[in-house]
């Protein structure tokens, strides 16, 4: 009875009082579908494990991805939320099923970004990454934090905070083209993070520095990240114990 106590009273104060529960909803079903399907498709790959359903194998070359299942449902669960907002349960339910079809898309998020399946390959790390910086960016907004807000007002003080939205989304944005996850999602609700990360140097493998770095920027690059740097082992480390070793 005590947890359940604790339980209702963190649902009913911190979750209904502040009307986030439908995200907490989301949230939650995010992360449990992400990791259900990773380790199902680790599972599915390891030979040990035969009996394990999923593996599909077409002779057509037709296969559908769990994403098209994910975007389906996601597209299924938004619709039906916005004719029940706020109508308990089916509110609650469609915010489940919204994270979970999220779950399976972000999973495979390399996909939608490289024409060949890349799931287990290099390339496919992206998934995790993206998964991490989605389940961020919601956690961040549950605990309340807000990259901008439109109040509203007369036209001057519109046009303002317009300006400073614009201004940290294109910030926010520049430190993605540059790899620097942290500071682009961290810098999407702290304005000084994001102007620290986007004036900083990009990595070297950044689509900021394929597009606008030289030899010499390049260089500079290579230096300040190079691939045994000890953040980078740690981060492949998180993404192979998360995502599976890639295939060589």
């Amino acid at each position: 009875m005590g947890i359940a106590s604790i339980l209702s009273d963190f649902w009913d104060d911190q979750l209904v009082a502040h009307d986030r529960q439908g995200l907490f909803l989301v949230l939650t079903a995010f992360l449990v579908s992400f990791v259900f399907i990773r380790m199902s498709a680790r599972v599915i790959r390891s030979p040990r494990a035969p009996w394990w359903p999923g593996s599909v194998v077409s002779d057509s070359g037709v296969h559908l991805h769990h994403l098209v299942w994910g975007i389906c449902l996601m597209l299924a669960a938004g619709t039906l939320g916005f004719a029940l907002f706020q109508r308990s349960p089916g509110f609650e339910i469609c915010a489940v099923l919204f994270g979970v079809g999220a779950g399976l898309t972000v999973d495979e998020f390399a996909l939608w970004i490289h024409l060949d399946d890349v799931y287990w390959a290099k390339e496919g790390r992206a998934s995790i990454d993206a998964a991490v910086i989605a389940a961020s960016v919601m956690l961040l907004v549950l605990l309340g934090a807000q990259p901008f807000e439109i109040r509203g007002g007369n036209a001057a003080e519109i046009a303002v905070e317009l300006t400073v939205a614009a201004l940290v989304i294109v910030l926010t944005a520049i430190c993605f083209a540059k790899l620097r996850l942290a500071h682009g999602v961290l810098g999407l609700f702290f304005f000084p993070i994001a102007l620290y990360g986007a004036s900083r140097i990009g990595k070297p493998r950044s689509p900021w520095a394929r597009r606008y770095y030289g030899e010499r920027k390049l260089a500079k690059a290579e230096r300040r990240f190079p691939p045994d740097r000890r953040t980078e082992r740690l981060k492949d480390s998180f993404r192979d114990a998360v995502g599976g070793e890639v295939s060589r």
